[in-house]
């Protein structure tokens, strides 16, 4: 049975069973996705970790989205999450963690964030406004929003965070990706960031990758 916390959700325990509080990752899906689609990826990190996969709060199509585009920069290579919605999610993804961490036994010291595009653009604002509840994030074809792009916590001095991008991404280039990369690292994160042959989506090789990121976390 799935807890009643505020975003609807798929949670997947570890494979062994835990004696006391176990860690975690927190899955956030790309704009008209769903809680499913990035649970292939999370089925190759370590048995140990529970998956706590999130749905987005708005209806895309068959899918859910995090928030709404804000274009007005220049279409959709400049756009910027629409800055309500944006906060809101934050706000949402946030107390999901909270309350999960109650529900499911979670250790609240080794949460990390996986997320894939309008998932990494959240992830990334949810570790600039609290570097100190992530073990680590993964963030895949996504930016850094400017609402967050000049901020400077304390904590996020040596935080792991893999970056991947796609070299022929059309939804979100990989100079886009660069920039948060590069930005994170200025302050002080411990960054690891790749460019892979691939589009707007999850290669082999980038999995590889980023499956070795996290095991090196445990």
């Amino acid at each position: 049975m799935s807890a009643d916390l505020p975003l609807d959700h798929v949670h997947v325990e570890p494979s062994e069973p835990t004696d006391g509080p176990a860690p975690a990752v927190v899955v956030l899906h790309g704009r008209g996705a769903d809680e499913e689609d990035l649970l292939p990826v999370a089925q190759h990190l370590p048995d140990e970790l529970h998956v706590l996969s999130l749905r987005a709060p708005d209806r895309l199509m068959g899918g859910y989205t995090w928030y709404e585009l804000d274009t007005s920069a220049g279409g959709l290579h400049q756009s910027q999450p629409h800055a309500e919605e944006y906060r809101r999610s934050l706000d949402l993804v946030s107390e999901t963690i909270d309350a999960a961490i109650e529900a499911y036994d979670l250790d609240a010291d080794r949460i990390g964030l996986l997320g894939f595009s309008q998932g990494c653009i959240t992830s990334l604002g949810l570790l600039l406004e609290a570097p100190d509840r992530f073990a680590w994030v993964v963030g895949l074809h996504g930016y850094l929003a400017e609402s967050h792009a000049d901020l400077e916590p304390d904590g996020i001095e040596g935080k792991p965070v893999f970056l991947g991008a796609g070299a022929s991404d059309q939804i979100i280039p990989a100079e886009r990706v660069e920039r948060a990369a590069n930005r994170l690292k200025e302050l002080g994160a411990d960054v690891r960031y790749d460019v892979y042959q691939a589009p707007h989506g999850i290669g082999q090789q980038e999995l590889q990758d980023l499956v070795a990121f996290v095991e090196e976390q445990y």
